[in-house]
């Protein structure tokens, strides 16, 4: 009888686990569409052979392991890639905006210049038409808030980027905070032998998004924590310890701080990565040197045009006078860049009326100006075309390369968009091909332990059919 009842005891393990296994089948094809998850498999293992007479005679199977497919390096890359992704996707919408700003294809600043400098050409036929010269202080006027509209344009796009960065503060503090939850689940968990598998997805997965959200790197531990940290090193969670971020403003500044152990940092583009490091450099970067160039821009024009019309005189002989106002740092600021704010300063002096325009050249006293003395209009009418900004640019041509370098930026970020995501792609189909859940190949595994299932219930029958024949002996 004990050799039945050691049959008996290998058909009841051979049941148990191709049960066992069909559930873990089960749980793969319901997560088949669940982003992150590794496909599971049973571990089968022998009990150990006893010595039957002369032979060893096995006991029967059992589980021992449910594991998962998994890529150390595959999952490595694809945090790298991540990274890269979503320091050009952050940039998409803002760079679109910046274009609509620009205006780099219709009616814009090169515009309103040319129109400026027109309306001047027009006066110069006819000095003494009051109309036309009311007509030079107008196009004055819309070209000056072009201007600071524009300006304000770029302000409001950095105050968007503050606005998203804010909004991702919150969701990245809630990662941080459950990748630290996850790695004392997981040690909980393991330290009994077995696997945490949907854990290990799940921290996994959030690590992903933290490379894509903040450039995060992730190591793991000796024992088997994830540690993660920003690309300049600084930690965002070590073992169950969650750091976390913060959004402090200052008026009009926004600083993203980390605070760990006590310890409050501001993190720069040098030490953030992700989608944080591609919307800060377009905030402290690209922005402020389209700002640069466009009070270059106001305060070239505004210097040269006042430059000559102080050099003229109006129907009243008088001389001296501007015809925009002086750029607000033009003493105060240093030599190198005393355009700063030009452009949201730039406007015309309110106390211009038509009979201070100067078309005249200067008369020599006691002569007054002639009425039809439009020297000095041809002089400032061909302003945009004699002055040349570093000796190479006119004021149209100068505007030119500010746009330029908003559609080009628009264009790289385009590519390099494209490339990453495609990296990001392939290496997430790399890596459902070796861990993701296969259909067909769930279907043909169900089959195959569906059989078993149904060869260890013969069995278990069989040797239940033996030992009635045996009780029926002794009856």
């Amino acid at each position: 009888m004990a050799g039945l009842f050691n049959a008996l005891n290998a058909a009841r393990t051979s049941l148990e686990v191709n049960q066992k296994s069909i559930e873990v089948i089960g749980n793969n094809i319901s997560n088949v569409n669940t982003e992150g998850y590794s496909r599971q498999f049973t571990h089968l293992t022998p009990y150990p052979s006893v010595n039957f007479g002369d032979f060893f005679v096995g006991q029967g199977v059992r589980v021992t392991d449910v594991r998962r497919d998994h890529d150390v390096f595959i999952q490595n890359q694809l945090v790298d890639k991540s990274s890269d992704y979503g320091f050009q996707n952050a940039q998409s919408r803002p760079l679109s905006e910046l274009e609509r700003v620009m205006n780099i294809t219709e009616d814009n600043i090169a515009t309103d210049v040319d129109e400026f400098f027109d309306a001047w050409q027009e006066l110069s036929a006819s000095p003494s038409d009051l109309v036309l010269r009311d007509v030079v202080i107008q196009r004055g006027e819309v070209l000056s808030q072009s201007f600071n509209n524009t300006i304000n344009d770029l302000n409001t796009v950095q105050e968007n980027i503050n606005d998203t960065l804010i909004s991702k503060v919150g969701d990245i503090n809630s990662k941080i905070t459950e990748i630290a939850a996850l790695n004392d689940r997981i040690m909980n968990i393991e330290i009994n032998g077995t696997q945490a598998n949907s854990a290990r997805d799940r921290r996994e997965d959030l690590a992903t998004q933290l490379a894509e959200d903040i450039g995060a790197q992730s190591y793991f531990a000796t024992n088997g924590m994830l540690s993660v940290q920003l690309p300049g090193g600084l930690p965002l969670v070590q073992g169950t310890a969650a750091m976390s971020l913060s959004a402090v403003t200052t008026g009009t500044q926004l600083d993203i701080q980390l605070n760990a152990a006590g310890v409050t940092r501001t993190l720069g583009q040098r030490n953030i990565g992700g989608e944080f490091e591609g919307l800060l450099y377009l905030r402290d970067t690209f922005i402020p040197s389209l700002e640069n160039d466009l009070d270059r821009l106001a305060y070239e024009i505004s210097t040269q045009v006042n430059t000559q019309h102080s050099a003229g005189a109006g129907l009243d002989s008088v001389v001296g006078r501007n015809f925009f106002i002086d750029p607000p740092n033009l003493a105060a600021a240093p030599p190198t860049d005393p355009w700063l704010d030009a452009a949201r300063a730039m406007s015309v002096e309110s106390t211009l009326i038509a009979e201070h325009i100067a078309t005249a050249q200067a008369p020599t006293p006691p002569d007054l100006v002639a009425p039809g003395d439009n020297r000095n209009a041809l002089i400032l009418s061909n302003l945009d075309e004699s002055y040349l900004i570093n000796g190479i640019d006119n004021f149209n041509s100068f505007y030119g390369k500010i746009t330029a370098s908003v559609g080009i930026e628009t264009n790289q970020n385009m590519l390099s968009r494209q490339g990453a995501e495609d990296s990001v792609v392939q290496l997430a189909n790399l890596r459902d091909s070796l861990a993701g859940v296969s259909l067909e190949e769930e279907m043909i595994e169900l089959i195959q332990f569906q059989r078993g299932f149904e060869s260890s219930a013969k069995f278990l029958t069989t040797v239940d059919e033996m030992m009635d024949t045996v009780l029926s002996i002794k009856r």
